[in-house]
């Protein structure tokens, strides 16, 4: 005999699985499309807003930094002819006079180089990976706290009737 607690738990069992079937597709899909949706949408307006320039470096880049680059100072001409100066990362070691690229916003000053499609790209994979790995995460916890929740239910109504019959049993062996 199969009991009320034990059937309830395998609907609730299927129907989270069929949550999770249904679910886990749609939400990685729909969270990773919208943040590579945002990302790209980002993507055009930094590349609309910011545009490379090459300027000369105006001293000597010395020393050896851990990640290889140190900062520098920089001179380039805008577009009304104006000379202009800033200061941007460069290779370590680099001499005085090599062009380096700037990035420069519409004020003209430096700023990053604007994202690229391919962090656009892994923003949308990554949102979508953990989309779904939250799905899974709710999948399990639901199904661990039906489980306990029903547990406990199962526990209290046993014990129940152990108070019920275990007088009975006890008495057996008395004498």
């Amino acid at each position: 005999m199969i009991r009320p607690s034990d059937r309830l738990e395998t609907w609730i069992r299927r129907f989270l699985m069929l949550i999770l079937v249904l679910g886990l597709p749609v939400a990685a899909l729909s969270a990773g499309l919208t943040a590579y949706e945002s990302s790209m949408r980002t993507v055009q307006a930094q590349s609309a807003e910011r545009q490379e320039v090459t300027a000369r470096l105006t001293s000597n880049v010395k020393g050896v930094t851990t990640d290889g680059k140190q900062q520098a100072q920089v001179r380039w001409t805008d577009d009304n002819g104006k000379v202009r100066t800033g200061t941007t990362l460069v290779k370590s070691g680099t001499p005085e006079g090599a062009t380096a690229p700037v990035w420069l916003d519409r004020q003209g000053t430096i700023t990053s180089p604007p994202m690229t499609t391919l962090t656009a790209r892994t923003n949308g994979w990554f949102v979508g990976g953990m989309a779904a790995v939250g799905v899974v995460g709710g999948f399990f916890a639901a199904r661990a706290g039906t489980r306990r929740v029903l547990d406990r239910r199962r526990h209290a109504q046993w014990d129940a009737e152990w108070d019920l019959v275990e007088p009975l049993w006890s008495a057996r062996f008395r004498r």
